[in-house]
């Protein structure tokens, strides 16, 4: 959907990710050549833009951004999309719970996502979720297969700011520490003798040459507990923590070695992916 006068138009990254030639065509029958401008796997968000002169783009309808924050379980919900090829189909339903988890297709967890059983299909990607007000307040991206009236979309607060940084760089800045890892739960007596807030941690099961956790010193079985006395427990809140922000910062690494608690200084560097 159009979210600015000039034409720039938000959708979700499964969409166009690695596309070669995208068109964007209107209600009124008017079609244009577009490219994309920045597309961020990880929370299945993209902006593209038109390719034509600002004053064809003349008279479209940006539509209104609302607030995901203000949104409460039980408001009306209503998606706009083109369903297996049905243009410009409208469903309605209900905000159904707010603050959910998805796993986007590049692995990692997108979070604040909106649950609504307004129906989404195939083809419903990267449409609008709008209030009663007509203002936007989500990006429809998934539904569970086989189920009835389970269907998500991503806060609008999350794809304003997206948006933003990809307007600007063009991608999504991430940091790294270059480790192979996965969640792993810890021994009671460890979580007891060192009061942990949590059972579970990160183990490392690979450190990559020249990374930042070879230089910090992070060896392979090691377990990481805490980034800046953070809780880890597990790789999708290791990854939460690692933002752009904590690029070149030196953070703070707790791990367990053994039955050896140590704190090991680390300077994240930026992701490649």
């Amino acid at each position: 959907f159009v979210f600015t006068p000039d034409g720039l138009i938000l959708t979700n990254s499964h969409v166009v990710h690695e596309a070669t030639r995208i068109h964007v065509s209107f209600s009124d029958g008017r079609r244009f050549p577009a490219h994309t401008i920045g597309d961020d796997p990880a929370t299945d968000l993209a902006v593209i833009r038109m390719d034509v002169p600002s004053h064809d783009a003349m008279g479209l309808a940006a539509a209104p951004l609302g607030d995901s924050q203000r949104l409460r379980v039980g408001q009306l919900a209503i998606a706009i999309g083109n369903p297996y090829g049905f243009q410009y189909t409208v469903t309605a339903g209900v905000v159904s719970a707010l603050g959910r988890s998805l796993r986007s297709y590049s692995g990692r967890l997108i979070d604040d996502v909106i649950q609504t059983d307004a129906s989404l299909n195939p083809g419903n990607s990267g449409g609008p979720l709008v209030t009663s007000d007509g203002h936007v307040v989500g990006v429809n991206t998934a539904m569970i297969p086989m189920a009835q009236g389970l269907c998500f979309a991503i806060g609008i607060n999350t794809a304003k700011f997206v948006a933003g940084r990809l307007l600007q760089h063009g991608r999504i800045r991430r940091s790294s520490i270059g480790v192979e890892a996965q969640t792993t739960p810890l021994h009671r007596r460890l979580v007891r003798f060192y009061d942990l807030p949590q059972e579970s941690g990160v183990v490392v099961l690979g450190v990559i040459d020249g990374s930042p956790g070879q230089k910090a010193g992070l060896r392979q079985g090691d377990v990481i507990v805490a980034l800046d006395r953070k809780a880890v427990a597990g790789v999708d809140d290791l990854h939460r923590l690692l933002t752009d922000a904590r690029v070149g910062v030196k953070g703070a690494l707790t791990v367990l070695r053994h039955t050896e608690k140590l704190e090991l200084n680390v300077t994240p560097e930026e992701s490649e992916s």
